[in-house]
């Protein structure tokens, strides 16, 4: 909608169709429907720029169109076939769900990799998890595997979603940045047989310390469910269990944590 001058309107309604499209993306059932996801912020949606992702829909602040970085996101949208919608304060808070916004919200296309396109040369490091749960976690991981340069995730059975406004927020970005594979189970331990490489699990009941597991590439690491670690069929996919050593009272460690110490240690094998 443009105004009498020709701009486009600034938009100050909750009840604009837009607004109302959005806002539904916090709920995965809306995510699955639109096939959209959101991101927020001006760090994440430049950087989703700088990989080949334009927005579908842009929300900025009021008065900022002439920001650089700003009007380079409002130009990848518009030519991406987008629209980009100055918005009010309020409304970012109505879109972000937070009492302290970012600037700019973008709407994206969510995109996956389908494990049969793996092939066995894309393989350096990939991380896969077992039913997380937590989004949170999972952002955190899917940064910390773009910070070791890794390949991607592969996510099997009933996880949360890596494309939830949480898990996006988590990854700072990062989620544009590697592969997202889905799978069963049973195809992930198919995949796993025709790989020329190692896979590498953990379980508290393994005594195979994590710095004598072989971690040349190719490599997967999996990590299991935040309460139920590995289930039976999973480990004995492994070619390796191991495990941390944990001195202290706590007998275990936050899944994203354990997850970073393993992908660290990968790559200190490689710099050898």
């Amino acid at each position: 909608m443009l105004d009498y001058s020709g701009q486009q309107a600034v938009i100050t309604s909750s009840s604009n169709q837009d607004i109302k499209r959005l806002r539904s993306l916090h709920e995965r059932k809306y995510r699955k429907q639109t096939g959209w996801f959101l991101a927020e912020g001006l760090r994440i949606c430049t950087e989703a720029l700088q990989h080949g992702f334009a927005p579908m829909r842009l929300l900025y602040e009021e008065g900022r169109k002439t920001d650089p970085l700003i009007s380079d996101l409002i130009t990848a949208c518009k030519k991406a076939g987008g629209r980009a919608l100055p918005v009010t304060r309020a409304l970012l808070v109505k879109v972000s769900n937070k009492d302290n916004p970012q600037t700019v919200i973008g709407a994206y296309r969510q995109f996956a990799t389908n494990l049969a396109e793996i092939k066995k040369t894309d393989v350096r490091c990939w991380v896969a998890l077992d039913r997380i749960r937590d989004p949170g976690n999972l952002g955190t991981i899917i940064r910390t595997i773009d910070a070791v340069a890794a390949d991607g995730v592969i996510l099997i059975d009933d996880c949360t979603d890596p494309f939830s406004v949480e898990s996006v927020r988590a990854s700072m970005g990062a989620i544009f940045s590697l592969k997202v594979s889905h799978c069963t189970s049973e195809e992930f331990i198919a995949f796993k047989r025709k790989l020329e490489g190692t896979l590498i699990g953990t379980a508290l009941q393994s005594k195979v310390d994590y710095r004598i597991a072989e971690w040349r590439a190719p490599c997967i690491i999996l990590m299991g469910n935040e309460q139920a670690g590995l289930p039976k069929k999973l480990r004995e996919a492994c070619d390796q269990i191991i495990a941390m050593p944990m001195h202290g009272r706590s007998d275990s460690l936050n899944l994203a944590v354990a997850t970073g110490i393993c992908l660290y240690e990968f790559l200190r094998h490689q710099n050898d």
